[in-house]
């Protein structure tokens, strides 16, 4: 029954709960954002640029081949395209970006609207005496 009441306790702690809920926070908030990037943002960044759908742009390497039949035998057997899709890593790029600057943007109106936190107190300066009493300290230890 221990290991019960301390697991319990562990998911009862803040911090836990904090973080469980800034995990799905985040996926439904990168969910939005993708979504504006790719269904709102990227159109029109593609028709701009001649009709493109970054999603789609590839390097093949090797074309891809469907089998060639007879009958039910298979004479030569189907090849898989092979290609580099530098579209979906442009686009990932893309929303990598536009995430961070949208996370950016939370946190400087979360820290304009926080309350500031008190700055510790500057270290005061020594005292006439203090000094008087340390310079005293260091001619001692110098003459022993």
């Amino acid at each position: 029954m221990g290991l019960i009441k301390e697991f319990k306790a562990f998911i009862m702690k803040g911090n836990v709960l904090d973080l469980a809920v800034a995990v799905i926070i985040g996926g439904a908030f990168g969910k939005v954002v993708t979504s504006l990037v790719s269904d709102i943002i990227m159109p029109p960044i593609g028709l701009i640029l001649g009709k493109v759908d970054f999603k789609q742009l590839k390097l093949v390497i090797q074309s891809g081949k469907e089998a060639v039949m007879n009958g039910t035998q298979i004479v030569t057997p189907a090849v898989s395209e092979v290609s580099l899709n530098y579209g979906m890593f442009v686009q990932n790029i893309f929303d990598f970006v536009l995430i961070g600057f949208c996370i950016f943007i939370v946190l400087k109106a979360y820290q304009k609207v926080s309350p500031k936190k008190e700055e510790a107190p500057a270290p005061k300066e020594p005292t006439n005496e203090e000094k008087l009493l340390t310079e005293i300290r260091d001619i001692l230890k110098s003459k022993n």
